[in-house]
């Protein structure tokens, strides 16, 4: 099973960038720790700070069974990002580590959000997590609460 995990602006700065807020785990320890959680995905991990590199990635990730997407940024501002999104035909996750519903008023509309099956804000670095349980089981590759 191949996941893509595309992350926007800024997130290449995770550990380092504001970490009260962020959280000290950087991009490559949270990549480790996927990879070593899930072990029967293939990762296809990403990330860009610039807004056509990541619309030509959710273009291209129809390819995979799911798409974990953090767009930073762009969540508040790309339509062109959200439209991308809601044509790819793959299941996808956005995720926010920060929860964005009770930060500043700009950032507690999601535009990308619209393009996504499912969305986790708030939950740190384990709404990753989470957000790749979702997929797998989407895809018919985690059990069920009621184990079917």
């Amino acid at each position: 099973m191949e996941i893509w995990v595309i992350n926007g602006p800024n997130l290449n700065l995770l550990g380092s960038r504001e970490p009260e807020k962020y959280g000290y785990t950087t991009l490559a320890q949270l990549e480790s720790e996927l990879q070593a959680a899930f072990p029967e995905v293939h990762f296809r991990f990403l990330q860009s700070n610039h807004e056509g590199e990541l619309i030509d990635w959710v273009q291209q990730a129809s390819q995979a069974q799911a798409l974990i997407i953090n767009p930073g940024g762009f969540a508040h501002s790309s339509v062109a990002l959200s439209d991308a999104l809601t044509a790819c035909t793959t299941y996808k996750v956005e995720v926010h580590i920060t929860h964005i519903f009770s930060r500043e008023e700009f950032r507690r509309q999601s535009i990308t959000a619209l393009g996504v099956n499912a969305s986790i804000a708030g939950a740190g670095t384990q709404g990753y997590h989470l957000g790749l349980r979702l997929a797998l089981q989407a895809c018919g590759q985690w059990p069920t609460v009621n184990g079917k």
